[in-house]
């Protein structure tokens, strides 16, 4: 059971390799008149996707594991061994492959599963020895609830970034109030309002916002130096900026701004 809880983790490895190599691609798709934006949140659709394939994995895997307390089954444990091995050198190998692209959330992903498996096959190799040495078949199940825990804390925060992401959150790593403060600082700009900031992609964030300017528009290199600015600070690449000459609301402000 340890070895399947395992090898499930591996599967789940994989399709959520297979996914982000789909979305990658998708994300390189050029804009259309219907999706502006492109197909950058694919994305995030795919690390939301990666992170229920294997809670869903794990649960199933639970199920099973609580029935074998009750009814435990022999163990090929020499088996079960030499194919855990086999996954240490088969995930750590991935994990080398994938190194550098921590930022994309995505890649994140897909590196932090396989640096679990490769531990968690580890687990499985001593979870052998003692069943081989001992004869206490109980290992297997304990052993495939300690690897379902692993993957639930190895997996949550991936869900949770991908659950904010997908409903437009400001991005982890970035303050608003930072971003507000910054704006408002700005020579000729009186006040701040309707500053909305979101994802894009896992990789690439957008803010628009209305600065109210009494003495008017700066031109074009003012706001070329803000959007600089603001990728070098925040690491906001798309921004969109309203310049407003008066001192009153917007009149196509929305009822909600933030």
């Amino acid at each position: 059971m340890a070895l399947i809880a395992d090898a499930g983790h591996n599967l789940g490895d994989a399709l959520g390799l297979l996914i982000a190599w789909g979305a990658y691609n998708l994300a390189r798709w050029e804009p259309t008149d219907r999706y502006t934006y492109g197909f950058r949140s694919a994305s995030i659709l795919a690390a939301l996707a990666n992170a229920a394939i294997l809670l869903i994995a794990t649960g199933a895997i639970v199920l099973e594991a609580v029935r074998r307390f009750a009814e435990p089954l022999p163990v090929a444990a020499p088996t079960v061994m030499v194919v855990a091995a086999i996954a240490i050198a088969v995930n750590l190998i991935s994990a080398w492959l994938l190194r550098g692209g921590e930022r994309d959330l995505n890649i994140r992903g897909a590196f932090v599963h396989l640096l679990a498996d490769a531990a968690v096959s580890l687990g499985v190799v001593a979870a052998g020895g003692v069943i081989l040495l001992s004869g206490w078949y109980w290992v297997d199940p304990v052993v495939s609830l300690l690897i379902s825990g692993v993957i639930v804390w190895g997996t949550w925060d991936l869900l949770r970034n991908a659950v904010n992401l997908s409903l437009q959150a400001v991005p982890r790593g970035i303050e608003p109030t930072n971003v507000r403060d910054y704006l408002q600082t700005l020579p000729g700009v009186s006040s701040v309002h309707d500053l909305h900031v979101w994802a894009m992609s896992t990789t690439e964030t957008a803010l628009t916002c209305h600065l109210v300017m009494p003495r008017g528009a700066p031109g074009d290199e003012f706001l070329n130096q803000v959007c600089t600015e603001l990728n070098l600070r925040f690491r906001i690449a798309h921004p969109t900026i309203q310049v407003e000459t008066g001192n009153e609301a917007c009149p196509l402000e929305p009822a909600h701004v933030v």
